[in-house]
């Protein structure tokens, strides 16, 4: 007579397979229902204004990263405009 295990086998994997799927299906929905229940996190501040100082080495990195060939010279001078701009 056959033995009949390895299918025995495949069915008790493919069972366990099953009920953690599952109880993550049901995990993933609470989450949800829990994150629907929240209230919306609070705007993050306006950025404030950017001191000389930090601007100097903004501009400081962007002109290395020009010199290093990674920025052409047009997203440099839009770049620049921007950081000027805020200040």
């Amino acid at each position: 007579m056959m033995r009949r295990r390895p299918l025995r086998n495949a069915a008790i994997i493919g069972g366990t397979a099953a009920i953690a799927h599952n109880a993550g299906k049901r995990s993933g929905e609470a989450q949800a229902a829990q994150q629907a229940q929240q209230p919306a996190p609070a705007p993050p501040p306006p950025p404030a204004e950017a001191s000389s100082e930090d601007m100097v080495t903004q501009l400081t990195d962007l002109k290395k990263l020009l010199d290093e060939g990674i920025l052409t010279q047009a997203e440099f001078d839009a770049q620049k405009q921007k950081i000027l701009q805020n200040s």
